[in-house]
């Protein structure tokens, strides 16, 4: 399979596999795709250890990093004077704390937990929630991005927002293409005009942050709009029908995350796992009550009491809604694993609309196999229709 993404990164086949595992990006490079680590939930000290084991494992083989970059967060969290726990107001830890005792996660007496947004700012865990919210910031990410080219890495990927110019100029001077992903036509020519060198156009179907328009309206619109910069189609992407379709659509290859997540080597808790093997497609919500931004994640308890309860305060901005929701999810997924049923009701995952297909837990390579090969047999069929 040739197309100019394949080109560009040096690899057997146009499928990008975005991951927070390290496991499933080696895996993904190693079967002749391309890993992407998401990076936003590393320290840089972490994720140079992170990809100096990714490293060792690919010997050389193209992988890639991605870094988030909102356009706007909250402005606590562009101030590196400010504590972001403190900014979080008493009713959401309060509605959070509410939410714990009603799903009976853990015991009352020994809640809120001692980490994250919780944590008093002056000690550790309270210098490390507020570095981590930082990190969704241009100054917090450029410093991934200064750990990441330090390392072989072929690609960096910006989120959200457009890189910024310091992010551009350094990707560049070490001679690595800038990706970017977007959800409308203007998002996309707003990453053209600063720099990007690909364009990953992901539809509302896709897990995580995404817009409202779908994948099929979107990929072609992208395409046209910022020709000839090479776009990958992102969102409902999870087999090769579905590849074969935005090869049809200009896209010069895929772009997959939620296919990964019930994988051999995926580091998704068995009980979250779990809930997304038994999904259908109709079981994913757009929320901000993870993150602060529109995200699709599986639906659970956590998203009907943020978005439809009355007692709800309603989501805080990036990075605050993180810096509160995800020690709590966490420890969520602790008690759901030692039997709780109230707290398997509350976990949930970022997963695109493709749940409905992941149906089963396969190693990184197999999947990556049997998307090629279904791609191969589509096209094939399509070649009759034309013969």
């Amino acid at each position: 399979m040739r197309t100019r993404l394949t080109e560009l990164l040096g690899i057997e086949f146009p499928l990008v596999a975005f991951s927070h595992c390290r496991d499933v990006v080696a895996a993904v490079t190693n079967a002749g795709g391309f890993g992407v680590l998401g990076a936003v939930a590393y320290s840089p000290a972490r994720l140079d250890r992170e990809l100096s084991w990714i490293d060792e494992q690919v010997r050389g083989r193209p992988y890639g990093v991605d870094v988030l970059l909102p356009g706007r967060v909250d402005a606590a969290a562009a101030d590196p004077a400010a504590r972001l726990g403190e900014a979080i107001p008493d009713a959401h830890r309060d509605f959070v704390a509410h939410l714990m005792r009603k799903y009976d996660v853990g015991r009352p007496d020994i809640w809120p937990p001692d980490g994250g947004a919780w944590a008093p700012p002056t000690t550790a865990a309270g210098r490390a929630a507020d570095e981590a919210g930082r990190r969704v910031t241009a100054a917090g990410a450029m410093g991934l991005v200064d750990v990441a080219l330090k390392h072989p890495v072929r690609l960096i990927a910006s989120a959200l927002g457009p890189p910024p110019p310091e992010m551009v100029d350094r990707a560049r001077s070490a001679g690595v293409p800038v990706a970017a992903l977007v959800g409308t036509v203007e998002h996309a020519r707003r990453q053209v005009a600063a720099g990007a060198d690909v364009v990953v156009a992901q539809g509302t179907e896709a897990g995580g942050h995404t817009g409202e328009i779908s994948t099929m309206v979107l990929v072609p619109q992208v395409v046209d709009a910022v020709a000839p910069v090479p776009v990958l189609a992102a969102g409902g992407v999870a087999s090769g029908r579905q590849m074969a379709a935005a090869i049809a659509l200009g896209a010069e290859g895929v772009w997959c995350g939620s296919v990964w997540l019930t994988t051999e080597e995926a580091e998704t808790p068995p009980v979250v796992r779990d809930k997304l093997l038994a999904a259908t497609s109709l079981d994913t919500v757009r929320s901000r009550c993870r993150t602060g931004k529109p995200a699709r994640q599986l639906k659970s308890a956590w998203t009907e009491e943020w978005d439809e309860a009355t007692e709800s305060p309603g989501p805080l901005p990036m990075p605050l809604q993180m810096l509160l929701a995800e020690p709590a999810l966490a420890r969520v997924v602790r008690a759901a694993e030692a039997g709780g049923e109230g707290a398997r009701d509350l976990a949930n995952y970022f997963v695109g609309q493709v749940v409905g297909q992941m149906n089963q837990v396969r190693p990184a390579r197999e999947v990556v196999y049997a998307i090629v090969s279904e791609y191969v047999d589509a096209v094939a069929r399509l070649g009759r229709l034309n013969g």
